[in-house]
């Protein structure tokens, strides 16, 4: 009996410390840059496992849990898009984000400039 119940401890423990996590980023609101795939990476499969697609709505973030969903909004014109992060990165260029090039194109006033000054939150 006791050992059950510790069980049920232990359990209970591992479902707080998950949802605490999780918490942590429903009230991420940070300043960033963002960037776009190049067109190279094209079919080629992302850190989650999903083939990449320019042409759907998706990011790269470094420590978003995949399939977080987050409004990325274009600080200089207050365009916003919502993308699914489904990789991992940007790995330099003092980047935060990569989108989609649709996703960056949906927000970008400059089609020709690859970086925008962004704010990104959890999307809800």
């Amino acid at each position: 009996m006791i050992k059950r119940i510790a069980f049920l401890l232990l359990i209970a423990a591992v479902l707080v410390a998950c949802s605490s996590r999780k918490g942590s980023f429903s009230s991420y609101d940070k300043k960033a840059v963002a960037s776009y795939y190049a067109d190279k990476f094209n079919g080629k499969k992302t850190a989650s496992g999903e083939t990449f697609s320019n042409n759907k709505l998706t990011a790269a973030h470094k420590k978003l849990p995949f399939g977080t969903k987050v409004k990325v909004t274009n600080l200089a014109n207050d365009k916003s898009v919502i993308v699914v992060v489904n990789d991992r990165g940007p790995f330099g260029g003092g980047r935060d984000i990569d989108l989609s090039k649709k996703a960056f194109m949906e927000i970008a006033d400059n089609k020709n400039h690859g970086e925008l000054k962004v704010s990104l939150e959890i999307a809800k």
